[in-house]
């Protein structure tokens, strides 16, 4: 009976261990970046106006995305209404936004390569007329 209870114990260990190491990769990884950077992103649009220049500081996103072999320049990407940030090879979280704008994401560079900046450029979305 004694060892059946010590066999629980450490199995019960083992797991709540597992679980925890799970948590922390998660906690720290590229999804919880990508859903803070794509919903960021599309709240700064929504409260943006028409002939704006907006710069994001994404230095930690950069990091992970050169760690996963992405490239950053590539790392966002805005659709219509929807922006997608992609920081791992498997991954990418996408959310949308209301205003009514057309977004062009680039990032930002120097002589050493990416910054770790994004900027977004807001112009009028111009309707196309067929008549």
């Amino acid at each position: 009976m004694m060892v059946e209870n010590i066999v629980f114990i450490i199995l019960n260990v083992l797991f709540l261990s597992i679980l925890i190491l799970f948590l922390i990769k998660q906690g720290s990884g590229a999804i919880v970046l990508e859903q803070a950077y794509s919903k960021q992103i599309a709240m700064i649009v929504d409260s943006a106006s028409p002939v704006m220049e907006i710069k994001i500081d994404m230095e930690k996103g950069k990091k992970l995305a050169e760690d996963n072999g992405i490239d950053f320049g590539e790392a966002v990407i805005i659709n219509g209404n929807a922006v997608t940030v992609k920081l791992s090879k498997k991954g990418g979280y996408t959310y949308s936004f209301f205003n009514d704008v057309k977004v062009s994401p680039r990032a930002l560079k120097d002589s050493k390569g990416y910054t770790g900046m994004y900027l977004l450029t807001v112009t009028e979305k111009r309707e196309v007329n067929n008549e």
